[in-house]
C-alpha cells in the first residue's frame, strides 16, 4: 500500500506513475517499430527533455548537463577528462561515508590518473564525517574534492557553502554527489559555484536506473578531454572525416557513442510530474513526517542515526535497531504489513514522500513500536 512506503532513498514513487511508464513505452514501441524514419528525431528530443527538466532542477546553464548511466560512470566520465597536470602528484579527498561505488572508482583510477585518494576517517563510534575534520585534511595540494551533500546511511547534510567556500581557498575542484537530495531539497550549480555535478533520477526524482545527469562549469568544460569519445562529442556528429574530428565548445564533449536514451525516456514522466509540483509543498510534508518519526524514535529509545536539526540532514531517518531485534526480521515484518523500509546492518531506514500519507507514518509507527515489545 502506497501511503506507508517509505523507500524514497531508494526508489521514489508518485502517484499513477505506472500507468505514466506504461504510456511512455508504448509509445517508444509505437515509434521505435514504425517502418518510417522518425525514431532517432522523436528519441533525441525525448533526451533534450530529459536534460532541460534536470537544468532547471539544478540551475544548470544551458550546454553543461548531459546524460550518463549514473553517478559512478559520470565521475569515471568527470576524471578521466582532467588535464593530467591537474591530478598527477595531487590529492583527491573523499569522506568515508562516501557512496561506496564512487570510493570504489576512485581506489582504481588513482594508480592509472597518478593521484592520491585520501578517505576522510569517521570519528570512533560517530555516524558520519564531522565537517571540521573534512576540512582539516583538506589543503592546497588536493586536486579535487568530491562532497557527498546528504548521506545515504545517515541522511547527514553537509553545509556545503561552507566546505565550498574552503574548497576556493584551496585552489580545488569541487564536485558534488547530490543523489540523496535531489528533487527533494534545493540545489543550484551557481549557490554555491560548483565545478561538477552528478546525479541519478532515482530516489526523490521518481526515476529510473539508468538515467544519471553529469553537470560540468562550463570554464572547466573547456579544460577537459574526455577519454571516451565518439561520433555525438563533436559539434557536428555528422561529420566523419577520419581525419577531422574535433571535440564539441560545451558538454557534448563527454558524449561518445549514439546515445543510450532508454532511462531518460522512462524517466521523463517522473520528472514531467515534478515539474508540475510545488517543492515546497513537497518538502514540507517530508518534514513533518520524518518529525513524527524522529518523534516516535525517542518514545520507543530508539537511537537516531540522523541529525536533528532540519538544515543539517535530508530527507530521510535512520535509527539504530536494538541488537535484541535484527533488522531484516524487522524489515520483513514490516513488509508483510504493508510498510516498506530497508535496512544496513541493524540500521532501519526511512524515507518518506509524495505518497506516504500521515497515517501512513503512524501505521509504520505502530507496527515498529508492536514489533519492538513483542
Amino acid at each position: 500500500m502506497q501511503d506507508s512506503y517509505f523507500l524514497y532513498h531508494s526508489i521514489g514513487q508518485y502517484p499513477g506513475k505506472a500507468e505514466d511508464l506504461a504510456h511512455a513505452m508504448a509509445e517508444f514501441a509505437a515509434v521505435w517499430a514504425a517502418p518510417d524514419d522518425a525514431q532517432w528525431g522523436y528519441l533525441l528530443g525525448k533526451r533534450a527533455g530529459f536534460i532541460e527538466h534536470w537544468r532547471g532542477i539544478i540551475g544548470a546553464p544551458e550546454g553543461s548537463l548531459t546524460t550518463c548511466e549514473n553517478v559512478t560512470q559520470g565521475l569515471h566520465m568527470l576524471m578521466t577528462a582532467l588535464p593530467p597536470e591537474r591530478l598527477s602528484g595531487k590529492r583527491v579527498l573523499v569522506a568515508a561515508d562516501c557512496f561506496p561505488s564512487n570510493h570504489f572508482l576512485l581506489t582504481k583510477l588513482q594508480d592509472r590518473l597518478g593521484f592520491t585518494l585520501e578517505t576522510v576517517p569517521m570519528r570512533q563510534g560517530a555516524a558520519w564525517v564531522e565537517p571540521e575534520d573534512f576540512l582539516a585534511h583538506w589543503g592546497p595540494d588536493v586536486a579535487v574534492a568530491l562532497l557527498t551533500w546528504v548521506a545515504s546511511t545517515t541522511s547527514h547534510r553537509i553545509d556545503l557553502p561552507a566546505m565550498v567556500a574552503h574548497g576556493r581557498t584551496m585552489g580545488s575542484l569541487i564536485g558534488v554527489d547530490i543523489t540523496q537530495g535531489a528533487g527533494l531539497l534545493p540545489f543550484d550549480v551557481a549557490d554555491p559555484a560548483v565545478d561538477f555535478t552528478i546525479s541519478t533520477s532515482l530516489k526523490w526524482m521518481c526515476g529510473t536506473p539508468g538515467a544519471g545527469i553529469l553537470h560540468v562549469a562550463p570554464d572547466l568544460i573547456s579544460q577537459c578531454l574526455p577519454e571516451l569519445r565518439g561520433w555525438f562529442s563533436q559539434p557536428d556528429p555528422f561529420n566523419w572525416a577520419l581525419d577531422r574530428f574535433a571535440y564539441a565548445p560545451d558538454i557534448r564533449r563527454f558524449d561518445n557513442g549514439t546515445p543510450g536514451c532508454m532511462a531518460a525516456i522512462a524517466s521523463l514522466p517522473a520528472l514531467d510530474w515534478h515539474a508540475a509540483q510545488d517543492r515546497a509543498a513537497l518538502l514540507a510534508q517530508n518534514r513533518r513526517q520524518t518529525a513524527r518519526i524522529i518523534a516516535a524514535a525517542d518514545e520507543m529509545g530508539l537511537d537516531l542515526i540522523t541529525p536533528r536539526a532540519e538544515t543539517a540532514r535530508g530527507g530521510s531517518v535512520m535509527l539504530r535497531l536494538p541488537d535484541s531485534h535484527p533488522a531484516p526480521e524487522i524489515v520483513a515484518a514490516l513488509r508483510s504489513a504493508g510498510i516498506a523500509t530497508d535496512g544496513r546492518g541493524q540500521i532501519l531506514r526511512t524515507s518518506p514522500g509524495p505518497v506516504t500519507t500521515d497515517d501512513g507514518v503512524q501505521t509504520l509507527v505502530t507496527a515498529l513500536r508492536h514489533l519492538l515489545h513483542s
